[in-house]
């Protein structure tokens, strides 16, 4: 079930590049455990797939790395299951190698909750029909966090659980930022994302078309905070996918009126937000 909103012209996460400190034990993980495909593999660095062609998840060995805590840099990233069925059969395959997982029911989706060896946050969801989630007058989507109800759950699953469906998509990145406010100015005001949710002054929601969330934004353990250092595990980078050539023109005028610089790679061009994280943008 492809979603129209990771799709063009939604301003949705391709893939997200991470640190971590060893290259064997992680693909282990991500293969046998979360069920992703390796896609390439070259010294010190992994591409990791569901649908064999296009890569999710980017793998980096940081030698030596530190284990930092309460720096700027990721709060999870979220993977996108297709169907209510697919969670089942994750569920499943958690309880047979043994997996410790939260969980929780956003009223716009449910979602499982688990780290990689590195502590890197890893969110697998679901989202429900997006007719049924709730918008106020204001432009405000409601979510919550209840208890999954995992029996229900369970009775869609038909136990064939063999790695991530090849609908898997990247759902959204949360990210543990230094300023709120900051955050919010930079994503809105020059990505083009809107606020669609707010958690007090300690947390929001930004989106296109109408998502609940492509990306979160939190200060919960990193107000003021320091960006991640180069040499500690977490993320490196992720990747935004343009709408077309004219956007990504007009967005590097934008940078560039902020005096940003840009780095400019083959069909990639990059900046670093305000958190110390380098965005990619593609078209």
């Amino acid at each position: 079930m492809p979603t129209t909103f990771h799709q063009k012209p939604n301003l949705f996460i391709q893939n997200v590049t991470l640190k971590v400190s060893n290259l064997s034990r992680s693909i282990d993980f991500y293969t046998e455990i979360i069920g992703f495909r390796v896609l390439q593999q070259e010294e010190g660095r992994v591409t990791l797939t569901a649908d064999g062609q296009h890569a999710l998840i980017t793998l980096v060995e940081v030698p030596n790395a530190q284990f930092v805590r309460g720096a700027t840099g990721l709060y999870h990233f979220a993977l996108l299951l297709p169907s209510r069925k697919d969670l089942g059969n994750l569920i499943q395959h958690f309880i047979q190698k043994n997996v410790q997982i939260g969980a929780g029911d956003h009223d716009v989706s449910e979602a499982l909750y688990l780290s990689d060896p590195d502590c890197n946050g890893i969110e697998m969801y679901i989202d429900r029909p997006a007719d049924t989630w709730k918008w106020d007058s204001n432009g405000q989507v409601y979510m919550t966090t209840d208890p999954v109800q995992f029996q229900s759950v369970l009775r869609e699953a038909d136990g064939t659980w063999s790695g991530l469906p090849i609908d898997t998509v990247m759902g959204h990145i949360h990210l543990s930022v230094r300023n709120l406010q900051e955050s919010e100015d930079f994503y809105t005001s020059l990505l083009d994302y809107a606020v669609v949710s707010r958690y007090g002054g300690q947390a929001l929601f930004i989106s296109t078309g109408g998502y609940h969330h492509h990306i979160g934004l939190n200060t919960w353990h990193s107000e003021g905070a320091e960006a991640l250092p180069k040499d500690a595990v977490g993320i490196q980078s992720y990747t935004v996918q343009l709408p077309d050539q004219d956007y990504a023109v007009n967005l590097k005028k934008r940078f560039v009126e902020q005096n940003m610089e840009i780095k400019e790679q083959e069909n990639i061009f990059s900046i670093i937000e305000p958190n110390g994280i380098e965005v990619k943008f593609t078209i």
